[in-house]
């Protein structure tokens, strides 16, 4: 786990594409690093409830040259999944102001 849209699958880092969740190591503020922790947490008990799909992207790498995929369980992307409990936000090109709430 790096964070609560980025894992480590098989040796290669995969950003998940479909969400953006709250920075935990380059957290803006205390509460943005609190949500990220949870996020974190979150995203690490769905992987762990059993096999996921990671399902490619329009794009394969993003600039950092991490894997962008989403990761699926019975059809259902664990990202919206996170978006759903608040957790993180779907994706809209660019990191949002978690420290404004």
């Amino acid at each position: 786990m790096v964070d609560g849209d980025t894992i480590w699958l098989a040796g290669e880092k995969v950003r998940l594409a479909d969400i953006n969740a709250p920075e935990t190591s380059q957290a803006a503020c205390p509460a943005e690093r609190a949500r990220g922790e949870a996020a974190k947490r979150r995203l690490l008990a769905l992987l762990n409830a059993g096999p996921v799909e990671l399902v490619s992207t329009g794009r394969s790498h993003d600039r950092y040259g991490r894997r962008l995929a989403t990761l699926t369980r019975a059809g259902e992307s664990l990202g919206a999944r996170l978006i759903a409990e608040g957790l993180a936000e779907p994706w809209r090109g660019r990191r949002s102001d978690w420290c404004g709430d």
